[in-house]
């Protein structure tokens, strides 16, 4: 498994690479409290992630609780297909700012 990263564009834009899954979610939800003292405004750019299950997706409900106890807005755009889906199935695209 390559190695996930998180890259950030500037403005409160990060971009994630990788999987997102149950072996690479601890890790970068260890990087929350950079992620989160950027900007007012935070985007995550999905569109480098490789391959997602419902751990990528407990991975963006956390960054949406971290974002909130900050007093910010998060919204995760370029979603894979497949967390769409899980997101869907469980009802949880409607808590998450998903495109």
């Amino acid at each position: 498994m390559a190695e996930t990263r998180i890259t950030e564009e500037g403005e409160g834009r990060w971009q994630i690479e990788g999987e997102l899954g149950f072996k690479s979610v601890s890790g970068i939800l260890a990087r929350a409290g950079r992620l989160m003292s950027s900007g007012e405004n935070i985007e995550m750019d999905l569109k480098g992630v490789t391959r997602a299950d419902s751990a990528g997706l407990a991975l963006l409900i956390e960054w949406l609780r971290e974002a909130e106890r900050a007093g910010k807005s998060i919204v995760f755009v370029n979603v894979p297909v497949q967390m769409l889906s899980i997101a869907r199935i469980s009802g949880l695209d409607a808590i998450l700012s998903l495109s």
